[in-house]
């Protein structure tokens, strides 16, 4: 049985890991993805959308997003929000679906992106260190037996030591990503 202190700090990391994942995915890799638009904001009736909740987007191969709107009418909003978003896409029109084909990417590129992964997966690997920080004081706060607050330090760093070797490896696998033309 866990300690409610543990449990609270586990849900923590796990939500930094989570974040700094899901972060990982935005970040252009030369493969088609569509979380690299999902989120971009269009103009649509009068108010501001996600892309991601006004059209289906698709990967159709490695190179290629598709965005088909769910009203054609949105086309050009969808298009202008891509191109004022400056991810460095060219969306194309055609008929009712928007392609937007994914340039090659140079060398210094990939190397931006790799910076980007590695500020992001620091940025995680210290909100870990915050919520290990934060079980700490509360396992002190909580007059346990001293040999179940040791326990309970030792499982929190445990968690910590797992969270962060959960990001490193992440980070491995995207700067991989990102390297391998």
């Amino acid at each position: 049985m866990s300690h409610p202190i543990l449990s609270d700090t586990q849900n923590k990391m796990k939500k930094a890991v989570d974040h700094t994942l899901h972060e990982f995915a935005g970040i252009h890799t030369g493969k088609a993805n569509p979380s690299m638009v999902e989120t971009v904001t269009v103009e649509a009736y009068g108010s501001q959308m996600r892309i991601k909740d006004c059209a289906a987007i698709t990967t159709p191969d490695p190179r290629m997003i598709v965005i088909q709107p769910w009203d054609k009418g949105l086309m050009q909003a969808i298009i202008k929000g891509i191109q004022s978003a400056n991810l460095g896409f060219n969306p194309i029109p055609d008929s009712a679906v928007i392609r937007i084909p994914l340039p090659d990417m140079s060398r210094e590129r990939r190397q931006e992106f790799v910076k980007i992964a590695n500020r992001l997966a620091e940025e995680g690997r210290v909100q870990v260190r915050t919520a290990r920080r934060d079980g700490h004081d509360a396992a002190k706060k909580s007059k346990l037996p001293e040999d179940e607050s040791k326990r309970l330090e030792k499982d929190i760093q445990t968690a910590t030591d797992k969270a962060i070797e959960d990001i490193n490896r992440h980070l491995a696998a995207k700067e991989k990503e990102l390297t391998t033309v």
